[in-house]
């Protein structure tokens, strides 16, 4: 995040998004803005309020996988929720604050992948010193042994190193004790999450369970492998790092906000409209959210919010919390050539990923020039002709063409293919013309 401009940014993000300038220039900018803001003074830097984005558009044209993109590429924690999930506090369903600690949780899972790789060189030699004792039975040199004794034992050690580390002793069966915690999940009747600080107290009063496994030698390491890197890695500083990270570069992408806009309900309590923006907007512009690994203050999360505004518009949502979203983009709808693109240019595009799973069947397959120029044409059509769903129609096309093929591939003597316009018109003419059949199908 650090190295990356703006333009690097959305140069990485055209690596597998076609289109959508705008939509990238905004979140490139937002993000290199959350690297301007760490080099201020202390003083100022708590002032500055990131600029929450809205994205307009339709299903299908890159939102979401804008922001996912954008998360991977910063390394910053992420998660992607969809608002019309949260119900208004007191209302059984979930609350806002719950997307926070959704948030931490991944924080932490992130931060202790980092620093377990840290330690990873010095767990590994304690997890050979402890496959040794348990290939010997637990016998170490003691000091009650005479130096022929010992000397007897410590030459069975280092053959047995030897031929662990040579990898004869992978398939060796030993028993091994594995400890395993009791956690306290939701309350089932009341529907709500538990009091995060209840629970993390009632779980550390339960008692930890042990039981005794067989497990072959290579088994056995990865199982030692994280019970060394536990000992080794600082639990609360764990902690400390990924609610720090989530308070400075956490991204929330907030889904489908348009579904909790519109009028106030005139007939009994609206928990999914009105009522969740309420408990959003305190969330969005800046509080603590209470978790079991401590107090996250939201104040410099940057919040990324789609929807397709169909019935709807951004001025319906409460003009509190359209203050707190002050950058609108509009994504606009995929052309013709736009599917051909998508079809081409992106590193793990959908023609790649069907001729890579098939490549594992030993079949040799590509598309031509034409067949994909088809397919485009098809989806684009069938956007106009039918609902428009961006994108995701190549997805239902491109599995339609290849069907059969993937059916057959295990058996088929001939083992290269090509896709060509033709065929794709045979596998999907009948669909096409038969237009209440392919409103179902495709």
């Amino acid at each position: 995040m650090q190295t990356l401009t703006p333009r690097q940014i959305v140069a990485e993000l055209d690596h597998y998004i076609i289109g959508q300038p705008d939509a990238k220039k905004a979140v490139a900018v937002a993000i290199r803005n959350r690297w301007r803001r760490q080099q201020l003074p202390e003083s100022l830097r708590q002032d500055i309020s990131p600029k929450n984005i809205i994205m307009i558009g339709p299903t299908g044209v890159g939102k979401t996988e804008i922001a996912r993109r954008l998360a991977a590429l910063t390394g910053a924690p992420f998660i992607k929720v969809e608002a019309t999930k949260f119900t208004e506090v007191g209302y059984h369903g979930r609350d806002v604050d719950s997307m926070i600690r959704d948030l931490l949780d991944s924080s932490i899972a992130m931060v202790r992948e980092e620093m377990t790789a840290a330690v990873r060189e010095p767990a590994s030699t304690h997890v050979e010193e402890r496959l040794l004792d348990l290939l010997l039975g637990g016998e170490r040199p003691s000091t009650y042994d005479d130096e022929e004794t010992k000397a007897k034992r410590q030459r069975v050690r280092e053959k047995l190193r030897d031929q662990l580390q040579a990898g004869e002793l992978e398939d060796r069966q030993i028993e091994l004790q594995i400890e395993q915690r009791t956690t306290v999940g939701v309350l089932g009747n009341a529907g709500m999450e538990m009091d995060v600080e209840f629970q993390s107290m009632v779980e550390k009063m339960l008692p930890a369970r042990r039981e005794t496994r067989r497990l072959p030698v290579a088994d056995a390491r990865k199982v030692l492998l994280a019970q060394e890197s536990e000992k080794l890695v600082d639990r609360d500083k764990i902690n400390r790092n990924a609610i720090d990270r989530v308070e400075q570069s956490g991204i929330v992408f907030l889904d489908e906000i348009d579904k909790i806009c519109g009028p106030e309900s005139k007939h009994g309590p609206d928990v999914s409209r009105q009522g969740v923006q309420r408990d959003l907007l305190p969330i969005v512009e800046g509080s603590t959210v209470v978790t079991k690994y401590g107090p996250v203050k939201t104040d410099h999360i940057l919040f990324i919010a789609a929807g397709a505004f169909h019935s709807s518009k951004p001025s319906d949502l409460m003009p509190e919390l359209q203050g707190r979203f002050p950058i609108r983009v509009e994504l606009t709808d995929l052309t013709k050539d736009d599917f051909v693109r998508i079809l081409r240019e992106p590193k793990h595009s959908l023609t790649r990923q069907q001729v890579e799973l098939l490549s594992t069947e030993g079949i040799t397959m590509e598309f031509t020039e034409d067949a994909i120029d088809q397919m485009a044409q098809m989806a684009y059509d069938l956007n106009r002709r039918t609902q428009n769903i961006g994108a995701r129609r190549l997805y239902t096309i491109i599995e339609r063409v290849v069907e059969s093929i993937s059916f057959d591939a295990p058996d088929m003597r001939e083992k290269k293919i090509s896709i060509t316009a033709d065929y794709v018109r045979e596998r999907l003419s009948g669909l096409i013309k038969d237009e209440n059949l392919s409103q179902f199908i495709l």
